[in-house]
């Protein structure tokens, strides 16, 4: 049987083990069953061993049942920044190597790590939130939205995953006493996002324990939280579209159906339930053939917590579910980054996407936050004789539906989300929204490179913005004051006939306009845009980034007899080049350093435009293609050809079919 494994698939002598790469920790397995995993060789045990690797390296930091989950401080902008919020981030810690323990402790009671029983542990900890003479104790009642509520709802998911091990060998008054904090937090303030959910938690347990609670208020919850589905799959985090959709909504919605459902709210949770088979019809198509997540959207230290509601679906009423792509997928985008030698330092997963990279992180994260990675173990909830273990592993619609040759896209009317697949590339792309000022964003984190991209590609994870306009997958503007100013002001517009319409417009002076229209084909995108300025001003657009994984980075430049140009890079394992079609007056390759998540030095072609005021066209190709195979002559310069009339454009693309843009 054929074997593929993913590049970060790194084999050894011994199961779980940690082992030594250039001095760093990697996680590794061996015995790979290729049988029933083709493509990663994991396993149900596989699983619980990586569970165990993580949990190892956070209980190398207990010595005592009183020794706090509390870690090294990595990057500046995260907290604490002060001793105020150092208990918070001790909770956040506690409440989310939970998530890693209640699905082993299930089946493993004396789990034990650095000579402390995983049991004692939490027992001791979470009793210590309600002792008067512990640090630990929490305040209440909350008298705003606190991030203390969040994680108690978490350690209330924890505590019903363990029931028996954990809960019920508390005395009455133990839990009388941890119910009546508990409630104060689960009836108190929150915020109309996600964040609800850790109410429900925490009032659908007590509830659950034969604890009174306000009823109106968890049932307020629960339906404010699905007022918030909009369709395909996806709910709306106010405002943002994001991972959340999936490892909150997704995961948490059907967890509250399945654990307290029946008894609590059946019609509410048959609707959250119901969501899932529109996500099985969308969500999974996001990620590369071989697995891999794409780098999109906030809390990427979070990493293969996207897999998490892929855990959730062993149950009757769904239809057509392919156990065997998602475990490939869930098993991939795990070593992704469990298999990378940059994923761990100092037996904790570091601030970052692969290893610490400062742009992709925010400020409301702490190195305890990286936990929340854990719900993906939610998979172990299910026995070994659930289909998600049993079907052998398959690469899904990859196999059948998606031909080389073709772009596929996937347009989501209710989202205006589109998910592009790339069969040559094996890729994956994603468009979604971005609509919010650096002014009234506060976090600085809705306007930033997490969402403001053109696109998003597992294949090429994003570069962040550099200075002089260094730029990728986005538009670069210098604006009134001087500065370079990329868009995050998108508005959608339309799709229709394989063009992705948005407008766009500067935060500082909406004076300067983009109508941009992606048109995606088999190895890239044909951009066909517009820029309207009050004044002359200089335009940059960049390509996707490549990181230099050693090799470094060439760049060729090449013109056609037409006087098309193109400037390709070339880092080993990819080609990325963009083509001049119309507008442009330069093209170049530019280099980058601490800019991009998997090396310290990357490169980016670069269009620009001196701009006059008035309209221009911008048209342009961006390609890549893998190493192997260079560009053709009639890859980077097809038979494209555009023509403009009044507020018409007609694209006679290089198979006769012709698209017109308004």
């Amino acid at each position: 049987m054929r074997r593929f494994i993913s590049i970060f698939l790194i084999l050894s002598v011994a199961l779980g083990a940690m082992a030594e790469q250039k001095g760093k920790q990697v996680f590794t397995i061996t015995d790979p069953d290729y049988e029933l995993s083709p493509y990663t060789g994991l396993t149900r045990k596989h699983w619980v061993q990586a569970a165990e690797y993580l949990l190892d390296g956070a209980f190398g930091y207990i010595h005592n049942l009183d020794d706090p989950m509390y870690f090294p401080k990595q990057l500046d902008k995260t907290y604490p920044n002060n001793e105020a919020s150092v208990p918070v981030a001790k909770l956040e810690g506690l409440a989310r190597t939970f998530f890693l323990s209640a699905p082993l402790l299930r089946e493993n009671p004396d789990l034990t790590f650095n000579g402390i029983k995983c049991a004692d542990y939490y027992r001791h900890q979470v009793l210590s939130l309600v002792d008067p003479e512990s640090p630990n104790l929490i305040p209440f009642p909350p008298t705003s939205p606190t991030q203390t509520m969040l994680e108690l709802g978490a350690i209330c998911l924890s505590l019903k995953l363990s029931q028996p091990v954990v809960w019920d060998t508390f005395t009455q008054e133990q839990k009388d006493r941890l119910a009546e904090m508990l409630k104060s937090y689960g009836e108190g303030p929150t915020i109309s996002s996600n964040w609800q959910f850790f109410n429900s938690f925490i009032l659908s347990f007590l509830k659950d324990q034969g604890y009174q609670i306000n009823e109106e208020y968890l049932r307020e919850r629960l339906v404010n939280l699905l007022a918030l589905y909009r369709g395909e799959g996806w709910y709306n985090d106010v405002p943002a579209y994001d991972y959340y959709s999936m490892w909150a909504f997704q995961t948490y919605g059907p967890l509250l159906a399945m654990l307290y459902g029946e008894k609590q709210y059946p019609d509410l949770a048959e609707q959250f339930l119901s969501h899932q088979q529109d996500m099985l019809d969308n969500y999974p198509y996001m990620f590369a053939r071989d697995g891999r997540m794409n780098m999109w959207g906030r809390s990427l230290p979070y990493r293969f917590a996207s897999v998490a509601p892929f855990t959730l679906l062993d149950r009757p009423g769904l239809k057509n579910v392919n156990f065997g792509w998602l475990r490939q997928i869930s098993s991939a985008t795990l070593m992704q980054f469990m298999g990378h030698p940059d994923f761990m330092q100092d037996g904790v997963p570091t601030m970052g996407f692969y290893g610490p990279f400062a742009p992709c992180v925010q400020i409301y994260s702490c190195r305890g936050s990286v936990y929340w990675m854990g719900k993906a173990f939610f998979n172990l909830l299910m026995p070994e004789d659930s289909p998600y273990w049993t079907a052998v592993e398959n690469q899904g619609p990859w196999e059948t539906e998606l031909k080389p040759g073709s772009s596929y896209d996937r347009f989501q009317p209710a989202t205006n989300l589109m998910i592009t697949d790339y069969p040559d590339c094996g890729g994956a792309e994603m468009r979604s929204w971005c609509h919010e000022t650096v002014a009234g964003d506060w976090q600085k984190f809705r306007s930033s490179e997490n969402y403001n991209k053109l696109a998003y590609h597992t294949e090429f994870p994003w570069m962040a913005d550099g200075p002089d306009g260094l730029v990728s997958m986005n538009y670069a503007t210098l604006n009134p004051k001087g500065e370079w100013e990329v868009l995050r002001l998108y508005e959608f517009q339309s799709y229709d006939d394989g063009v992705y319409r948005r407008d766009a417009v500067l935060e500082s002076d909406s004076a300067y306009k983009y109508q941009l229209a992606d048109i995606t084909m088999a190895d890239g995108v044909l951009r066909i845009d517009r820029f309207t300025t009050p004044q002359a001003t200089t335009v940059h657009l960049g390509t996707y980034s490549l990181p230099d994984l050693g090799k470094g980075i060439t760049s060729k430049a090449i013109a056609n007899k037409d006087g098309r140009k193109a400037v390709i890079i070339d880092n080993g394992q990819y080609q990325v080049a963009a083509v001049t079609l119309s507008g442009w007056d330069r093209i170049e390759d530019a280099r980058g350093s601490g800019l991009h998540p998997m090396a310290e030095d990357c490169a980016v072609v670069i269009t620009q435009k001196q701009a006059t005021s008035g309209t221009t066209m911008l048209a342009t190709l961006h390609l890549w293609k893998k190493s192997d195979s260079p560009f053709t002559p009639s890859e980077l310069f097809p038979d494209i050809r555009i023509s403009e009339q009044d507020d018409a454009i007609t694209v006679t693309m290089a198979d006769g079919s012709t698209k017109k843009l308004q």
